[in-house]
């Protein structure tokens, strides 16, 4: 039987709402505490999920014992809060990305081992039904020898999202722009698509090479891009392709692709809309009908109009692997994958050569 995990949250921003509203759904999980700088704003989540208010995460620490602290800080400031939960020997949950560099990831791995806990990273859309269909269809090699990968993030964001007072398009905090903080999780689907069955250390990426551009908002507004396009080489052969904008009014729907000799499958947002193969089964129909209701919420416009189910699953799945001892499927070290591919696109950008992945 499962036990009961009390579960604290750091950082209380747009975010966190949704990990509350999962940790409520989870039957073996418990919100007892939040951690927000900002009294106003810890208050008001406190009393909406009856649970306690600290102003930093020592004290939540101190007077809630917490087993599990989930962080949604801005994504630069993730480190700090993950190295102080390990050194007490709480298990660590953090949102995409795990942080804005493979060395501070590395640094919060470090930690976690040094602590002895389990550290995990949440991309919810390996959770997702239709994604799981085209992994299962990947690893028993329907698709055949994969040609191409590819996923798109056509959105938008105005003005407003950019403003001064928030952290969204730093340097510094969000460490660059649509490619890591909106596009990120097509980046992680990709590699763990098309990788396929090979778990392996290496990034299953072996080449980039990219572009990137501010071209939807002023200059003197963002620090980083709000276009890129890039090109990628795996290391079974397959080739790949990235879109991340917020620079698409009005926004549109993600697209992520899987081809190869013998299959085709398309997914648009969570609806599965092409599942087609040169040897087909008798349930693909019915696979395909299955999941080809699109759901309505998206984050092509608005970063908060999205579905909170996938964190509902992602969450429990970490719990899961707390009961039976067993590693995170999206641990440390696969939450570092996709941070290693969109640092090397920046490389890429920025000199202007392909960049091999080490």
């Amino acid at each position: 039987m499962s036990r009961n995990y009390r579960i604290g949250i750091v950082g209380i921003g747009g975010i966190s709402t949704m990990h509350a509203r999962a940790i409520g759904d989870l039957p073996n999980a418990t919100l007892v505490a939040g951690v927000c700088r900002t009294e106003e704003k810890g208050v008001k989540f406190a009393a909406e999920f009856n649970c306690n208010w600290h102003p930093s995460v020592e004290q939540m620490l101190d007077a809630d014992k917490p087993d599990v602290v989930t962080i949604t800080t801005p994504s630069g400031a993730h480190l700090e809060p993950a190295k102080a939960c390990a050194a007490r020997g709480v298990h660590v949950l953090c949102e995409k990305p795990l942080e804005i560099t493979t060395a501070r990831v590395d640094e919060m791995i470090d930690a976690a081992n040094k602590g002895g806990v389990a550290l995990g990273g949440v991309f919810q859309s390996r959770f997702d039904p239709a994604l799981n269909v085209i992994r299962q269809a990947v690893t028993e090699g329907r698709f055949g020898q994969i040609a191409i990968g590819a996923v798109y993030t056509p959105w938008w964001r105005d003005d407003a999202y950019y403003s001064p007072d928030r952290w969204q398009g730093t340097l510094a905090l969000d460490g660059g722009g649509a490619l890591i903080n909106q596009s990120i999780h097509g980046v992680d689907a990709l590699q763990w698509l098309v990788g396929g069955a090979d778990d392996g250390d290496a990034n299953p990426v072996a080449e980039v090479t990219s572009y990137i551009g501010k071209r939807g908002h002023p200059s003197d507004m963002i620090e980083v891009e709000d276009t890129a396009v890039a090109l990628l080489r795996f290391r079974n052969g397959a080739l790949g392709q990235i879109l991340a904008a917020t620079s698409m009014y009005p926004g549109n729907n993600r697209r992520l692709m899987i081809a190869g000799r013998d299959g085709t499958a398309e997914v648009i947002e969570d609806e599965l809309s092409v599942f087609s193969f040169r040897d087909p089964r008798d349930e693909d129909q019915a696979t395909l009908e299955k999941f080809s209701t699109r759901s309505t919420a998206t984050g092509a416009s608005d970063p908060l109009a999205i579905d909170y189910t996938g964190h509902t699953r992602n969450i429990g799945a970490f719990l899961d692997t707390l009961d039976t001892g067993a590693t995170p499927a999206i641990d440390g070290r696969q939450g570092r994958l996709a941070v290693e591919i969109v640092e090397s696109i920046y490389e890429a950008a920025r000199t202007g050569r392909p960049v091999k992945l080490h």
